[in-house]
C-alpha cells in the first residue's frame, strides 16, 4: 500500500503502526464516499496484516466536518445513490468499530457529524482544548443516520437526543465529561506527545490478548452472560498458554516481552523503503 494510491488520506506505515490522515483541508477534511472507500481499505489492510495500532488524525488543523454535502447532493433524487452513500459510511465506521487494532482519535478543530462518529468508536480518543464537537445533521436537514447508534453507546440517550436534536456544539472538556473523549491537551504538539506516549504503551500489551479483549468486551449484552463467561474462561486459558507464558517470563525477569520490541519491524521497514 502505497501514498500513490490514495487521494484523500495521507498514509504513515511505520508497521505495527499505521498513521492516516483525512487529507480534504479545503473542506476542513469533509467525508466523500472516495474517502470513506478509501478508509474501508486502510482499515482491511490494518486487520489482514495484524497492525497493532491505527491512528487517524486530520489535516491541516481539522479532524472532520461530517460527511460532504455537495457529494450529497449530486446524487440529485436517485434515492438508491443516497442509500448507498450513506450505508458506505456504515459499513467503514463498523469496521472501525471491531477492528482488532487499537484504534486511536487524534482530534482538534472540527469534530462534527460522521467525524463525530469516528470519534465515538476509537479506543482512544484524545483532543485539543479548542476543539469543537457536534451533531449538526438536523440543522441541515438531514439525519445522523449511521452514526446515531455508535453515538448512543458512548454518550448515552439523553447526551445524544440534547446533541442531535439542537445541534449545539461542545468543546473538548465538556466532551471529556460526557465520555466522548478520554484526554484533552492544550495543542498540537501535546496531541502528537500524548499520541506517541499512547502507542508505546499500546505496544507493550500482547497483540493476541489484546485482540480477544476488544472481542470479549463488544459481546458484553449480545450473549448470554454464563455463555459469555464460559467462552473467556476458554480464552483466559490460551491466552496463559500461549502470549501469557513470554509475558509472566517477562514480568519475573524484568524485561519487556518479545511482542514489545518493534525495533526489528521497524528496521524491515525502513530497509523495504
Amino acid at each position: 500500500m502505497s501514498q500513490q494510491e490514495f487521494e484523500t488520506l495521507v498514509i504513515q506505515d511505520q508497521k505495527p503502526v499505521l498513521r492516516v490522515m483525512l487529507n480534504r483541508p479545503k473542506l476542513a477534511n469533509a467525508m466523500n464516499l472516495k474517502m470513506v472507500n478509501e478508509l474501508m481499505a486502510v482499515m482491511e489492510k490494518v486487520e489482514n496484516e495484524n497492525y497493532r495500532v491505527l491512528i487517524i488524525s486530520g489535516s491541516h488543523g481539522n479532524f472532520c466536518a461530517g460527511g460532504d454535502i455537495k457529494d450529497m447532493q449530486s446524487a440529485g433524487t436517485d434515492k438508491q445513490a443516497l442509500v448507498e452513500l450513506n450505508r458506505a459510511f456504515g459499513h467503514m465506521i463498523t469496521k472501525a468499530d471491531h477492528l482488532p487494532a487499537a484504534v486511536i482519535c487524534a482530534l482538534e478543530g472540527a469534530v462534527l457529524g460522521g467525524g463525530f462518529g469516528l470519534a465515538c468508536v476509537s479506543d482512544l480518543a484524545i483532543a485539543v482544548e479548542k476543539t469543537q464537537f457536534g451533531l449538526p445533521e438536523t440543522s441541515l436537514g438531514i439525519i445522523p443516520a449511521q452514526i446515531a447508534p455508535f453515538v448512543v453507546k458512548r454518550i448515552g440517550l439523553t447526551q445524544t437526543r440534547r446533541m442531535a436534536l439542537f445541534g449545539n456544539r461542545i468543546k473538548a472538556q465538556e466532551a471529556m465529561n460526557l465520555g466522548l473523549i478520554h484526554q484533552v491537551v492544550e495543542d498540537s504538539q501535546q496531541l502528537e506527545d500524548a499520541v506517541n506516549k499512547a502507542v508505546k504503551l499500546a505496544i507493550k500489551c500482547s497483540p493476541q490478548a489484546s485482540k480477544t479483549t476488544k472481542a470479549l468486551i463488544h459481546s458484553v449484552d449480545k450473549q448470554d452472560l454464563e455463555f459469555l463467561l464460559d467462552q473467556a474462561a476458554e480464552d483466559f486459558a490460551d491466552a496463559v498458554m500461549g502470549e501469557g507464558r513470554e509475558g509472566g517470563a517477562a514480568f519475573m525477569q524484568k524485561r519487556l516481552p518479545a511482542w514489545a520490541d518493534v525495533s526489528t519491524s521497524n528496521k524491515e521497514k525502513e530497509t523495504d523503503q
